[in-house]
């Protein structure tokens, strides 16, 4: 099926169509992004949702792109604004919610990570999204230790977190950011030191 003839209308119905799928995505994973939730959540009729996207996979595909898009904007603003950059680096491997969202927020992102491995629709757009996530990734940890990462340090660093973090998460560790913190910062001190 063509893609409809974008109008200025058209063009908004669907970015909130993508909006609201991106933040039932955050919120709630992959299996709350229906046709019926996106199109209540955005406020457009239901038959909206089958209309601007050809299929559900579509949609997610939509939605995990802004979603991505989002968190990666706002990791470049702290950089910008010369942001604690292990905190960025936080940002980045837990998403920005898990500031103020704690261990909801941090459950949330890694389940969504999770479940995109089951979905091999997506993998494509997560490689692409994957080079723009280790490019910031590096500038942040660059600014951290005042060096330049070396081969592999960027995907150390975030098997680190993540390991530390699942551990959190498994035991019910009520602040999975402290922990990640508190491992990250250990990490580039040891860096700094060689």
């Amino acid at each position: 099926m063509a893609a409809p003839k974008q109008t200025e209308k058209g063009e908004r119905r669907r970015a909130l169509l993508v909006a609201a799928a991106a933040d039932l995505l955050a919120e709630s994973g992959f299996d709350a992004i229906r046709h019926r939730a996106v199109a209540e959540r955005a406020g457009v009729p239901l038959a909206a949702t089958t209309y601007y996207f050809s299929s559900l996979e579509d949609l997610v595909c939509a939605a995990l792109d802004r979603l991505a898009r989002s968190e990666l904007a706002e990791a470049h603003a702290c950089l910008d604004r010369r942001d604690d950059p292990a905190e960025i680096v936080l940002d980045l491997l837990l998403g920005p919610r898990s500031r103020t969202d704690g261990l909801d927020a941090v459950l949330a992102r890694f389940e969504r990570l999770i479940g995109s491995g089951r979905r091999p629709f997506l993998a494509g757009l997560l490689r692409a999204q994957r080079v723009e996530f280790d490019a910031l990734l590096d500038e942040a940890l660059t600014r951290a230790t005042g060096r330049r990462p070396g081969p592999g340090d960027v995907r150390r660093i975030t098997a680190l977190v993540d390991g530390v973090v699942l551990t959190a998460l498994i035991e019910a560790d009520p602040d999975p950011r402290g922990v990640g913190r508190d491992a990250l910062r250990e990490a580039l001190d040891a860096t700094t030191r060689v």
